[in-house]
């Protein structure tokens, strides 16, 4: 009996050794699996990686922008890699060499792309010249900016704030592209090499989505902005509403939108007004916000002493007036801070209301920051224009009694492109006025009799329909072009009386019903 037990130990040990030995054998199998299947992975991730690379630098970018797709979906900095910025950079400025000017290579870009698509003509009011020196400016820009994503970001970012009132759509921003590819493949021919055409297919897709995700994503804050002007400078809703209606081209006729906007606004207009009366009443007694002198006179004291003795209770407090629109709480705001002294808030401040007004109408905002920046040049000390913006947001903080997070970014966003918008023209007219200061006064009659002559030759040329609007003498078209070069010279001298002039002299012509495209 202990033999045979014995003899059962012995088989089921001999059994299990032979069940280990099997174990072993299929972990070593498993084992000899897993490091082959790690092989493969890593193997697999080289290549993907290799793949990878080489997709991102035929796409041209360091991110989500690429050679094929117009992105409108992010704004994020674009990072050209393998060397495209420089590419870009070479041929575009060789391209402007071979052009007998920065004009003609404008012309060229302008033709190229309205040959592409007629029908986009009708989005562009202003005269083609001007039109084609706006293409090469900005994209001069944008492509200078081309090493530094962060610099470019913010160019794109205002030009962006300036075409609000356009409809960039993708296949509009397509259309663009392929265009100036196409013109530069014609002029440049083998110097435009792959990855420089990679380059601007992928900077001009980066530039026309951002253009899209500008316009639909702030359109919130454009209507914040309407809203809260309304309150803050006692406007009626309706009013905005017909400002909006205009912006929208429901009027139908986009560069109108100004002149609605101000018969729509002529209530707030007379609100300022009779801002304006206060200030004048106030001035009797303090000499203004931004001077800080009081009225010192005797019988000034002895009026308002007699004024406050004969008075009741009640009304003991009737000279404390407390600001309840923009203009007076700006003022308020402006003395209390320390800004008192700073004259040239007075400038911004007046041209405020038209700034907001029309901040998606790009034509008009430049219109007035051009004018602005003719007016600040007169004043003679420093201008920092981020003051006003400090000034601003308080005055606003007071009297929107709903003020937030997105009121605080909206009105931050405005001043930031208006005030980027103003700094690339501060600093400009005084040599511009010089320049055409010695233009004018080196033409001599034949040269004056010359461009009499031309200017409707050529206009006429332009636009066949003008003829029909100028049924006047020789001599009088002649007095209309001599009066060009002193109005020209007059708006550097007197920016603001110009601007009232010019206005009335176009009140004086409304009844022509002169069409906006002839200008």
């Amino acid at each position: 009996r202990c033999d045979f037990v014995a003899h059962l130990i012995s088989e089921a040990t001999m059994s299990l050794d032979e069940d280990a030995v099997d174990l072993e054998l299929e972990e070593d199998e498993v084992d000899d699996d897993e490091d082959e299947d790690e092989e493969n992975d890593e193997e697999f991730g080289v290549e993907e990686k290799a793949h990878g690379n080489t997709s991102q630098e035929s796409a041209g970018s360091a991110g989500k922008y690429n050679t094929r797709d117009v992105n409108d979906q992010v704004f994020e900095e674009l990072v050209l890699v393998g060397g495209q910025a420089e590419e870009v950079q070479t041929v575009w400025k060789l391209y402007l060499s071979s052009a007998e000017s920065r004009e003609a290579a404008g012309e060229a870009i302008y033709a190229a792309i309205f040959d592409a698509a007629p029908s986009i003509q009708s989005l562009f009011k202003t005269p083609r010249a001007v039109m084609a020196m706006r293409f090469m400016n900005g994209l001069s820009q944008i492509i200078g900016s081309l090493d530094d994503p962060k610099a470019m970001k913010i160019i794109v970012e205002t030009l962006g704030f300036q075409h609000l009132d356009l409809e960039v759509t993708v296949p509009r921003v397509i259309i663009f592209r392929d265009a100036i590819i196409d013109l530069l493949a014609v002029e440049m021919g083998s110097r435009l090499t792959p990855k420089a055409r990679d380059g601007f297919a992928t900077f001009l897709n980066y530039v026309g989505g951002s253009y899209i995700y500008v316009r639909v994503k702030f359109s919130e804050r454009l209507k914040l902005l309407n809203s809260s002007w309304a309150t803050a400078t006692k406007k009626g809703m309706d009013e905005v509403a017909m400002a909006e209606a205009a912006e929208a081209g429901e009027d139908g006729e986009t560069v109108a939108y100004g002149d609605v906007a101000r018969s729509a606004g002529s209530a707030g207009f007379a609100a300022n007004d009779k801002v304006q009366d206060k200030i004048k009443k106030r001035k009797s007694s303090k000499n203004g916000w931004f001077n800080g002198k009081k009225s010192s006179t005797a019988a000034e004291k002895a009026e308002n002493a007699k004024e406050t003795s004969g008075s009741e209770g009640v009304n003991d407090f009737r000279n404390t007036s407390v600001p309840t629109t923009y203009n007076e709480m700006f003022m308020f705001n402006a003395a209390v801070m320390g800004f008192g002294s700073h004259t040239w808030m007075n400038e911004v401040l007046s041209s405020f209301d038209t700034i907001v007004m029309n901040v998606a109408n790009s034509y008009r905002l430049q219109e007035e920051c051009d004018v602005l920046s003719l007016r600040l040049a007169k004043y003679r000390g420093t201008i920092s224009l981020g003051e006003y913006r400090a000034v601003m947001l308080a005055s606003l903080r007071s009297l929107c009694k709903d003020w937030g997070s997105e009121h605080e970014l909206s009105w931050s966003w405005l001043w930031e492109n208006v005030e980027r918008m103003i700094k690339s023209l501060i600093g400009k007219p005084a040599a511009q006025e010089m320049v055409l200061s010695a233009l004018f006064n080196s033409m001599d009659e034949n040269a004056l009799g010359t461009i009499r002559r031309e200017v409707y030759t050529k206009f006429f040329a332009m636009a066949p329909a003008g003829q029909h609007y100028f049924k006047q003498s020789t001599t009088r078209l002649h007095f209309i072009v001599d009066r060009l070069p002193g109005m020209i010279m007059d708006i550097y001298k007197d920016p603001k009386r110009m601007v009232e002039d010019i206005s009335a002299l176009g009140l004086r012509h409304v009844g022509y019903g002169i069409p906006t495209d002839l200008f």
